[in-house]
């Protein structure tokens, strides 16, 4: 028997719903697959998972082959496109990594006086003020998160964000 009427017949029992046909299509072809995808991804780990995608992706599709190639490349094309759609997400989320750093203000660390001025000078705030300094100014949190997170209403959040940083400024000597 032949390669192409072998999977054949085992295609049509998978399209029937024989996960163990299936299973035996997956053994014949698996390592052409992966080994496409190691060439076209250069990453093995990367090839590996997409391999397990594109049979994943395989079996809910199996009733889409129509036969007019043969199972290998049917399912080196569905490989293709799950390389393809890799590159693309990586391509988004480098994209996105770079605007976020790029957004990013660089941030000037300071001396361990000045840490410990301002540790000294957030010591006078009054407790609610000092926690809503420290979440929005030094955590990074939006107003609203800082109500959100104190239990406070956001304009009194603002107004010890506000009053907070003015006192922090006297205290410091800074205009």
């Amino acid at each position: 028997m032949s390669v192409a009427s072998h999977d054949a017949a085992l295609v049509e029992a998978a399209k029937a719903g024989s996960a163990a046909a299936f299973s035996r299509l997956v053994g014949m072809h698996q390592q052409a697959v992966r080994g496409f995808l190691r060439r076209a991804c250069g990453n093995w780990a990367d090839a590996d998972d997409l391999a397990q995608e594109t049979f994943m992706s395989a079996f809910e599709n199996i009733t889409r082959f129509a036969g007019q190639s043969s199972f290998r490349s049917w399912l080196c094309g569905i490989a293709y496109n799950k390389c393809l759609s890799a590159a693309r997400s990586r391509g988004r989320s480098a994209a996105r990594d770079l605007a976020y750093l790029q957004g990013q203000e660089e941030t000037v660390t300071p001396s361990g006086d000045d840490r410990m001025d301002l540790a000294r000078a957030m010591k006078t705030l009054p407790l609610e003020q000092r926690a809503a300094v420290a979440l929005c100014l030094a955590q990074g949190f939006s107003h609203s998160e800082a109500s959100e997170a104190l239990g406070l209403p956001l304009g009194t959040v603002k107004s010890h964000v506000l009053r907070g940083k003015a006192k922090l400024m006297e205290a410091l000597g800074d205009e």
